[in-house]
């Protein structure tokens, strides 16, 4: 991952470009008390961790998910600096302190239950699909962990964009950035990053939308930045 930071990844636990985006959108400070949710391998909180944060959860409702962090934190011994949870985020009452949190993340399943092909893998199932988390109970979820003024960042398709303006205006959260990912300048976009905070006012701010790649097929400095010498070592 860089900066001597190594992460332990497998075929049913791995991380994509989304994830590195979003631990980037998020924008974690020094001070907050983080967590994110559904956190898989644990990449968010390890891009974290490359930095000084105050305090992280990484929660996730798969063991496998959870054990596999933990030789993670292990193997950069880091143990402490992460704290890994399994547990189910609908679930969350007498697990972590409600109204505590500066920050919540999840990069969850894009898929409704039913539609494109389900992978046979139950791991994979879970992860691309809505089978134990929706957009509303993402959201649920973090309007419980977050302190008033609290921010939770998320990814998603665009098509699902007005899902997830409602949900968090009828959670509580209100929708303050919102930025647009494509592959090259001109295309559609493929990713939405969403920021909203807990308790604000209304009025949201549209960001330049983030390009990866030049015209010529090479990393724009940005997405490169974005990624740092994890990039460098893996063109």
């Amino acid at each position: 991952m860089g900066n001597n930071m190594s992460i332990v990844v497998s075929d049913s636990h791995t991380f994509g470009t989304d994830a590195v985006l979003l631990a980037n959108f998020a924008c974690v400070k020094r001070k907050d008390i983080a967590c994110d949710m559904g956190t898989g391998c644990g990449i968010i909180p390890l891009i974290w961790c490359k930095g000084q944060t105050n305090e992280v959860y990484a929660l996730d409702i798969q063991p496998k998910a959870t054990e596999q962090l933990e030789k993670s934190l292990e193997l950069n011994e880091i143990v402490g600096r992460i704290k890994p949870v399994n547990c189910d985020i609908r679930s969350l009452k007498g697990v972590l302190e409600f109204g505590r949190f500066d920050l919540v993340t999840m990069n969850p399943p894009y898929k409704p239950v039913g539609t494109g092909i389900e992978s046979l893998s139950e791991a994979h199932r879970i992860a691309r699909h809505e089978v134990t988390c929706n957009i509303d109970d993402a959201v649920s979820a973090a309007a419980k962990l977050l302190k008033f003024g609290g921010r939770f960042c998320m990814c998603h398709r665009p098509e699902r964009l007005c899902d997830i303006i409602c949900s968090m205006r009828q959670g509580g959260i209100e929708v303050k950035r919102i930025r647009f990912v494509v592959e090259r300048k001109g295309r559609q976009p493929w990713l939405v990053l969403v920021e909203g905070k807990r308790g604000s006012k209304s009025g949201v701010t549209i960001e330049k939308e983030l390009v990866m790649k030049n015209d010529d097929g090479t990393n724009t400095d940005e997405f490169r930045a974005m990624f740092g010498d994890y990039m460098e070592g893996h063109q």
